[in-house]
């Protein structure tokens, strides 16, 4: 961010002191983005950097209970980005901006930053910085129009992999304005689980996602079914919600998966249920360089992963297997093969 402000001379800065920089996100959660997020607001030096949180919408009992208390904030309350309640947001936002003028605006999200890069351009924010680390799986024509349109307003856009650079440039951003930041894990958070089929209890193959389309739950299901029909005993589970729950609980009746397949909701101890699991299974359409992976990385599980993002690149040299995406037969036959082999997963662990 230092180098983003003074690179031109234009935007070097006038005054002493730490650089002021606005956070932008939709909402706080326990998602891998939002958990980065708050990870960083928790370590920065503040006498080099002083943060401020703009909530896109932010009043849910969940987002309030994981707002930082030495960051000031303020929830614009937007359900959805075009309606009523969009001006008097964004006057919300500039006020909040007066108060608290930034250098740099980093905004995360499509709606975020759709919102607050034109609002940061008016408001005389020096650096405009988007993070995108999807791979545009999912971006319909309208988004992939209004990315476009916001492109000159953006200053650096950061994503977390190599993959994702090149979806950008695919796109149109200019290689020039494009920087790469790999994710990181906590490695002390994850440290002393035993190894993966080391305790005498039925396998747990589980991951951690949220309950979108991206993330390939139902393929995971069907993979299950099939892994079931030659090991019963194996259990199956899920942390994480979101909009698919439904759809999902409705596959689980309809492949007669019982309680042998349990989405458990979200949680607040990622670790704990890591800890639990003898294998991680990544079954997702696309990724960028996922946290999930690198969290059951540092928890020493054995892995199966789609070959989508950096997913390949991280599984590099024996650390878990790769199979194609959207072929649940693969996916079913690689963990098959892995918990059969306990030297195998366990040295991949």
């Amino acid at each position: 961010m230092t180098a983003l402000l003074q690179e031109a001379p234009t935007r070097k800065r006038m005054r002493a002191g730490p650089i002021r920089v606005s956070f932008a996100v939709d909402d706080l959660g326990r998602a891998g983005t939002e958990i980065q997020l708050l990870a960083l607001l928790r370590h920065l030096d503040r006498n080099e950097i002083e943060p401020t949180l703009v909530l896109l919408n932010g009043e849910g009992e969940a987002s309030r209970g994981l707002e930082p208390a030495d960051v000031p904030i303020v929830r614009l309350g937007l359900t959805r980005l075009i309606g009523l309640q969009t001006p008097r947001a964004a006057l919300r936002l500039r006020r909040f901006w007066q108060r608290h003028p930034p250098d740099v605006l980093q905004a995360y999200f499509l709606d975020s930053a759709y919102l607050t890069v034109p609002m940061a351009k008016l408001s005389g924010v020096k650096s405009v910085v988007r993070v995108r680390n999807n791979l545009g799986y999912w971006l319909t024509p309208k988004h992939r129009l209004l990315n476009r349109l916001l492109s000159p307003c953006v200053d650096r856009t950061l994503t977390n992999s190599d993959a994702g650079r090149e979806a950008l440039i695919a796109s149109g951003t200019p290689a020039r304005k494009v920087v790469v930041l790999e994710n990181g894990v906590d490695l002390d958070r994850f440290r002393g689980f035993p190894p993966p089929l080391s305790r005498p209890i039925a396998p747990h193959v589980g991951t951690v996602a949220n309950l979108r389309s991206v993330k390939n739950i139902d393929g995971l299901m069907r993979a299950a079914r099939l892994v079931l029909d030659r090991r019963p005993e194996v259990r199956f589970t899920v942390v994480g919600d979101g909009p698919e729950r439904g759809k999902l609980e409705a596959l689980q009746a309809e492949l007669n998966l019982g309680d042998r397949f349990t989405l458990l909701g979200a949680t607040a101890d990622v670790p704990a249920y890591l800890q639990s699991l003898d294998l991680f299974a990544l079954p997702s359409h696309s990724e960028g360089m996922s946290n999930a992976l690198l969290e059951a990385m540092a928890a020493g599980r054995a892995i199966v992963a789609t070959d989508v993002g950096a997913n390949a690149k991280l599984l590099a040299d024996g650390c878990g297997t790769v199979v194609p995406p959207g072929n649940p037969q693969a996916l079913a036959d690689a963990i098959l093969a892995t918990l059969a082999n306990v030297p195998h997963a366990q040295a991949i662990g």
